[in-house]
């Protein structure tokens, strides 16, 4: 039998490569990470989840201050600059880097810094910053390496008003106006960012509405809270080229419109971080976007070799990720079944909050499932007049029959928080998945979480 260094390697330290080594560890396998950052966390850490967030959180702190009489008393209105901003999501992007080296170290996990490639399937020789060369043989790889912005040839991703998702976490100064390309969850979240900051937007969107994957509802009200905030939004738009110099940028799109603007956001697309592993060495091919095909097991068509998180594709969500990691563990040890990731809440974290699970009203629609529905406004609710939270609604989906949840769908404060209570009752079986829950549960009150309860109500009222 060959004698390997390792039982598994895993090629990033993100949310999937480090549910990946850890699971293998706590299992008594011997785990080494590589990571080509110069610290652990992947882009979640470093370039999306956690500082995106992080500057969400600042500026929905600055806006309930300045809508809260109160406070505008004691003060002016509080303004927040892009660099400030940025001050605290290093911050917050330092103590996650912190935490989750201290894993690695707890767990006896070795860490490598540097760019690994296959020099075959057991293979993989590690080149540091410095250049220093290491070659690790293992039984089993896992490919969390994630992904990256996708980047068109002829737009100037070099010039200093030329952004993408990664990039514009660099960005040291305040614009006026913005140019969003892309709206998609990215997009739609830094639209929201920005315009909270008094930043003017343009966000131009290809497709005929924001998030068609979202309920048509629930589309219309984020449509409607952007523009409230001043965003400008142009559907069925595809740009031509873009033009940058030392005035500003100019976007030419396809229908003849020229958008000027002081800096260019580009959140159109990703791609996966795998043109750098020589997978051409171990016959391992990608699709179009650089993405790896994987199995309900989480293997690629190379045996012993393993993807998850964002390499993978869909849904390209952290909380996916670790789950992925796991299950991809699992499938390296020879576990014969693991968790298919496919049952994932959307949290979409523009301001305020997107969250949904199960099925929206099209679906149902053109499925020919019958369904009612049941509407709690969180301007009804006296947590939410109390906080001052009033923008938004919890929307359930349920059989007129059988009273079985089919969809919940949350826009507003702590939505994202909020549907969990719903998912675990969709997960109830033997009839426990019902609209009855709701109806014979008590809630706190004030809670924002009663809005299950009032929904369940004006739904049942319906029928």
């Amino acid at each position: 039998m060959t004698k390997f260094d390792y039982d598994v390697l895993v090629l990033g330290s993100g949310p999937a490569g480090e549910s990946a080594a850890l699971n293998a560890m706590k299992h008594g396998h011997r785990v080494a990470v590589i990571e080509a950052q110069n610290s652990v966390g992947g882009a979640c850490t470093h370039q999306g989840t956690i500082p995106s967030k992080a500057l969400r959180h600042m500026v929905r702190q600055a806006i309930r201050y300045n809508n809260t009489p109160a406070f505008r008393d004691i003060g002016d209105a509080r303004t927040l600059s892009y660099p400030r901003l940025l001050s605290h999501a290093n911050e917050v992007i330092t103590r996650q880097v912190d935490m989750r080296s201290r894993f690695y170290y707890r767990n006896q996990i070795r860490l490598i810094f540097g760019r690994g490639h296959f020099i075959d399937k057991n293979t993989i020789e590690v080149v540091s910053d410095e250049g220093q060369v290491e070659t690790l043989t293992a039984a089993s790889v896992v490919i969390a390496t994630g992904s990256r912005p996708y980047r068109p040839a002829n737009i100037d991703f070099a010039h200093p008003r030329v952004y993408d998702s990664d990039t514009i976490l660099k960005m040291t100064n305040t614009p006026n106006k913005i140019i969003v390309y892309g709206a998609g969850v990215i997009g739609c979240e830094y639209a929201s960012i920005f315009s909270g900051i008094g930043i003017k937007i343009e966000l131009i969107n290809s497709r005929e509405r924001l998030l068609e994957f979202l309920d048509d509802e629930i589309s219309d009200a984020l449509s409607y809270q952007l523009r409230n905030m001043g965003v400008m939004i142009r559907h069925r738009e595809v740009y031509q080229s873009v033009e940058a110099s030392d005035k500003g940028v100019e976007v030419l799109l396809e229908s003849g419109k020229r958008i000027h603007a002081d800096a260019l956001l580009w959140c159109n697309g990703r791609s996966g971080n795998t043109h750098q592993l020589g997978l051409e060495n171990i016959g391992l091919e990608t699709d179009h976007r650089g993405q790896l095909i994987v199995d309900e097991h989480y293997q690629t068509s190379v045996p012993g070799i393993f993807g998850a998180g964002d390499v993978i594709g869909w849904p390209s969500l952290a909380s996916a990720a670790y789950d992925q990691g796991r299950s991809a563990a699992a499938s390296a040890r020879g576990k014969d079944s693991c968790r298919f990731v496919d049952d994932v809440p959307t949290g979409i974290y523009t301001l305020p909050e997107i969250s949904s699970v199960g099925q929206t009203e099209r679906e149902l629609t053109e499925a020919k499932i019958p369904y009612e529905v049941g509407r709690a406004f969180f301007k009804d609710t006296a947590r939410g007049q109390i906080s001052g939270e009033t923008v938004g609604m919890l929307k359930l989906l349920f059989h007129p029959e059988s009273l079985e949840i089919l969809g919940i769908h949350c826009f507003g404060a702590e939505a994202a928080e909020i549907i969990h209570i719903g998912q675990a009752i969709m997960k109830q079986k033997n009839g426990g998945n019902t609209l009855r829950y709701f109806v014979t549960t008590t809630f706190n009150y004030p809670t924002m979480a009663e809005a299950y309860r009032t929904a369940a109500l004006n739904g049942l009222n319906r029928l």
